[in-house]
């Protein structure tokens, strides 16, 4: 089979090509990853050509040998439809899982995103969670980044007003959200703060940088993406009418749709506020 045939390459396409026509992705903003599953791996295998073994700058040990399908540093996701092979990569883990090699793509040169510690840390704490787990998606959703200049910086807070905001958002991400205060992106400290968060969370916000999301596939890890964001959006519109709700849906109300829903929402998020 071509690389570009196989369905989870076809998959990861138009993911990229979702997130830059919601506006998430101006430039050579956010990345995506996927970890290959073995079968998917099989059926492109006539297509790889190894390359040379680079230092991923974390170790992730549970992710040895494991293949992942990721944006390259400093591509643009407008490009990722139209030129996959310069603005893709697929990668191959060593046995310690603290090098890769590029096994396909990026046929212009480049490496894989800037953010790969925190991408591959992410899937290591996901994998051990759920092995079901095989997608991390990091975009610059708008609202949200607007929200942490104005919010406190605290899970409990974006959880709630999010929640409050759009009634499908705690039965989508019942486990609630965390948030990282702004840090340095890129390197192994901010990857640190976040796969911490990805251990309660499959959302984790960057203050005044964006999101990540970690799910099952791309379907629901987009949609992970695209509920919060637009949640965060109708909070930015009530915010700009007035600076206080006349009306919400109250601790209890959310205990009623936890029942029904038959979801479990932390007490910790259904705090009466003052």
């Amino acid at each position: 089979m071509k690389f570009l045939d196989a369905e989870f390459v076809q998959g990861f396409i138009r993911m990229a090509t979702d997130g830059w026509d919601q506006g998430w992705h101006e430039r050579n903003g956010g990345n995506l990853s996927y970890r290959v599953k073995a079968e998917e791996v099989e059926s492109v295998k006539e297509n790889l050509t190894a390359g040379a073994w680079q230092p991923i700058g974390t170790s992730v040990p549970q992710l040895a040998c494991e293949y992942f399908l990721v944006t390259g540093s400093g591509k643009f996701f407008r490009n990722v439809s139209i030129k996959p092979e310069d603005s893709i990569c697929m990668i191959e883990l060593d046995e310690t899982g603290e090098q890769y090699r590029i096994v396909w793509g990026l046929v212009n040169g480049g490496r894989p995103t800037s953010e790969l510690p925190s991408h591959l840390m992410n899937h290591e704490v996901k994998k051990l969670k759920d092995e079901k787990y095989r997608v991390i998606y990091h975009a610059h959703t708008t609202n949200i980044i607007a929200l942490t200049f104005v919010l406190p910086l605290e899970d409990k807070v974006f959880t709630r007003e999010l929640w409050e905001m759009a009634t499908e958002c705690p039965v989508v991400f019942p486990d609630g959200i965390g948030v990282v205060p702004w840090m340095v992106p890129g390197g192994r400290d901010i990857a640190v703060a976040t796969s911490k968060l990805m251990e309660k969370y499959d959302l984790a916000i960057w203050a005044h940088h964006g999101m990540f999301a970690a799910g099952e596939d791309f379907d629901l890890t987009f949609g992970l993406m695209h509920t919060a964001e637009k949640s965060a959006e109708i909070l930015v519109k009530m915010l700009s009418m007035r600076p206080d709700k006349l009306q919400t849906i109250t601790p209890t109300d959310f205990r009623d749709l936890a029942k029904d829903f038959k979801v479990n929402l932390p007490e910790e998020f259904l705090y009466e506020k003052n």
